[in-house]
């Protein structure tokens, strides 16, 4: 099997592989050790690592809510990248375009990261990201 270049790791995906008492658990860790030996890297955006701290707080304790920004910061192989006005212009595009969808403006951010760097899979358990036409991961 050849690597995959790069995959998108949307807050859904990390939240699922953090937390056993998700409903997506299971599937989300076999697809994460998967993913790991699969793509040369993954992705993921400030914005997305904000809801997943919070997300992981709120579920469990403070001690795995830091553990996660830790595994973040640690890692050569997860590559955080920083919404800035050009990726946050792209967002709000989006969100004026697609008014029919309920698109959080963290989803809108990570949309334009993947369209301008060229990220196509991502791993989500969102069904805004299929709707914007990316492989969405476990399928």
């Amino acid at each position: 099997m050849y690597r995959r270049h790069v995959l998108f790791v949307d807050t859904s995906g990390w939240v699922s592989v953090l937390d056993p008492k998700d409903k997506y658990h299971a599937q989300a860790a076999d697809f994460f050790r998967h993913a790991l030996s699969t793509y040369s890297a993954l992705v993921t955006t400030n914005l997305v690592i904000a809801e997943t701290y919070i997300n992981i707080r709120r579920s469990s304790n403070h001690e795995k809510a830091i553990a996660f920004l830790d595994l973040i910061e640690e890692s050569r192989r997860i590559r955080c990248i920083w919404s800035d006005d050009e990726l946050e212009m792209s967002a709000r595009e989006v969100l004026r375009l697609y008014r029919d969808q309920d698109f959080s403006y963290t989803d809108a951010v990570s949309f334009a990261v993947m369209q301008r760097d060229g990220i196509r899979d991502v791993f989500a358990f969102d069904r805004h990201f299929r709707a914007m036409g990316f492989v969405v991961l476990p399928a």
